[in-house]
């Protein structure tokens, strides 16, 4: 697979990612809800750490994950060209830009989000204010706005742990950036065998 459909797949996820994003970021108050259906709606939350809400603790905490990203981009984007370079498969080249593309998209959020975009606390967030976005380089909050509430209910209370208590799946919500990472690894896991193909065959010997 070339390097220009590569950069054609991370340009459209990139493209789709940020101008959702941009929509929801001023279209959408914090915390609001569109029903689209049962199991699916747009909820327009922030994301101030990594996945499912985790956080680095501290002054530093969030600084120290952004910097921690681009380290990481960089990384998979020498991957990406070796990968090329060395004429690897191609779910191996098309999983990698969609991780690629995933996590340059999030990224775009932590570093200029919070300067381009003020707060959404009950307003609609404004492109490029007057008065300053609502952080500083570095410390922009992703933006998450697709939510899958496929069921909802008590679970039996035989369940060991979680028996008896209310319980949503899928609970997370999430952005286009996060599913283009979600589709390349697995990909990657589904496929392994032709995306790796050298590696199996050495195993075998």
């Amino acid at each position: 697979m070339s390097l220009k459909k590569a950069t054609l797949i991370i340009i459209l996820v990139l493209l789709i990612d940020q101008i959702s994003k941009v929509y929801i970021k001023t279209h959408f108050v914090l915390g609001e809800e569109i029903k689209v259906f049962d199991w699916f709606r747009i909820l327009f939350v922030e994301n101030e750490g990594m996945a499912w809400g985790a956080k680095i603790p501290g002054e530093y905490g969030k600084l120290i994950l952004t910097l921690f990203r681009l380290v990481a981009i960089v990384g998979i984007g020498y991957w990406l060209w070796d990968s090329i370079r060395k004429h690897a498969s191609r779910v191996l080249v098309v999983s990698i830009a969609l991780i690629f593309a995933g996590a340059f998209g999030n990224i775009i959020d932590s570093v200029f989000y919070g300067i381009i975009f003020d707060d959404s606390y009950h307003q609609l967030a404004t492109f490029m204010p007057e008065d300053g976005g609502y952080g500083t380089l570095f410390h922009g909050k992703v933006v998450d706005m697709l939510y899958f509430p496929l069921w909802k209910g008590y679970l039996p209370e035989w369940l060991p742990f979680w028996g008896g208590k209310y319980f949503t799946f899928f609970e997370p919500v999430f952005n286009i950036a996060d599913s283009s990472i979600s589709v390349g690894v697995a990909l990657l896991l589904i496929f392994h065998k032709k995306a790796f193909p050298a590696t199996k065959e050495k195993e075998a010997e």
